[in-house]
């Protein structure tokens, strides 16, 4: 949760949720492996945004270590896809850690808590600002939820500065996720 002053600027096409003047920030740390279309590391932040009744989200910042990716996204949904060094390592849990060629983003680690939830989906759009009127894009999503401790070192004086120094409300370690964007046929 972050107040609404500090959020990073959002378009004028979405307007963030707000509860007691605080906005919810999700951000994530995701490994797309096969049998996904790409193979690549990703690291987001969105903001929960208002868009009807259904949940939505505007991502406000994303780095890939994936040009393809990096490409795609800004063609196919105007997500604001930049480069960096993401690196991974599952053999405790998870840690990553992301940096661009002149800084560090951020570093993060999580340790799972207590069994996975079963797989459960989801629905949700992803509006970003485009040209007249945003680009909304519907999202399927199903995983396994499970329960983590967390901690994270994000660069105060860098593109996630607004998350420094805050503790996440609540964090989670999910598997055996699909995502699928628009709407192509599964």
């Amino acid at each position: 949760m972050i107040p609404r002053s500090a959020l990073p600027n959002l378009s004028d096409a979405v307007t963030p949720l707000t509860a007691g003047g605080r906005a919810v920030v999700v951000t994530a740390w995701i490994d797309y492996t096969p049998p996904g279309q790409l193979r690549y590391h990703e690291l987001l932040a969105t903001v929960a945004v208002r868009h009807g009744l259904a949940p939505a989200g505007s991502i406000t910042e994303i780095w890939v270590d994936s040009a393809t990716s990096l490409a795609g996204g800004r063609a196919l949904w105007n997500i604001p896809k930049e480069a960096a060094t993401l690196e991974f390592d599952h053999s405790v849990g998870f840690t990553g850690a992301a940096s661009t060629d002149t800084d560090w983003i951020a570093t993060a680690a999580f340790t799972p808590r207590g069994p996975a939830a079963p797989r459960t989906g989801a629905r949700f759009s992803i509006v970003q600002p485009g040209e007249g009127q945003p680009k909304v894009t519907p999202v399927r999503a199903w995983a396994r939820f499970r329960s983590a401790a967390s901690t994270w070192t994000v660069n105060p004086d860098g593109p996630l500065g607004y998350l420094a120094g805050r503790r996440p409300l609540a964090s989670a370690h999910v598997s055996d996720a699909r995502l699928l964007f628009g709407t192509a046929e599964r």
